[in-house]
């Protein structure tokens, strides 16, 4: 005879059940943290079995990063556009910033730091936050180039994402939950900008 667990288990299927899990993951990433996670307590929220869960999910390294993707906006956000390099790059920071003082931001600075025996899912997490955050810079970037405010040598992602790469290094160096604006200002205007403006 089945459990109560199961039967759910065999009702849900495919998308239903996946999103059943995600969401119960996040809620136990939010509250636990990545440490306090256990795949027999995201299988109780989510009113499953442990084994439906390792079918998807070979650990709950895995589980959770997918976890945190399920946590990340869908609809892209708008790309800051003030006529000036200085105040894109500060705009995009502070909304970096503020994002990091979130649950969103809790649960991916838990992940980072939890992680840090596993360097596959660190460079996994990292690739992630690569590729979501550098269309919005590369953008910022090609604006000032077309103004005459940055080399067009410039322009690539490695560069483009210097000033939030450094800001994420306040983050896991300090272990602060959100960096103070003055140091956004230093990272724009000591590192940044220097690094991009025309070679004379």
């Amino acid at each position: 005879m089945e459990s109560g667990t199961e039967a759910k288990a065999t009702r849900r299927r495919g998308a239903a059940l996946e999103a059943a899990v995600l969401r119960a993951a996040a809620e136990e990433l939010a509250e636990v943290g990545y440490p306090g996670l256990t795949m027999d307590r995201v299988a109780t929220r989510a009113g499953t079995s442990k084994n439906v869960i390792y079918r998807r999910w070979p650990n709950r390294a895995a589980l959770s990063i997918a976890a945190w993707r399920s946590m990340l906006p869908t609809t892209p956000e708008d790309v800051p556009d003030t006529g000036v390099l200085r105040d894109d790059a500060l705009a995009m920071l502070r909304r970096f910033n503020d994002r990091m003082s979130t649950p969103l931001g809790a649960v991916l600075r838990g992940l980072l730091t939890g992680m840090q025996d596993d360097p596959e899912r660190l460079r996994e997490i990292r690739e992630q936050l690569v590729r979501a955050g550098v269309g919005p810079w590369l953008t910022i970037l090609a604006r000032a180039v077309s103004r005459g405010e940055a080399d067009p040598a410039a322009l690539t992602p490695r560069v483009a994402t210097v000033a939030v790469d450094l800001l994420r290094n306040e983050y896991g160096l300090n272990g602060v939950t959100a960096a103070a604006d003055d140091v956004l200002v230093e990272i724009v205007d000591d590192v940044y900008l220097p690094l991009v403006r025309p070679r004379t």
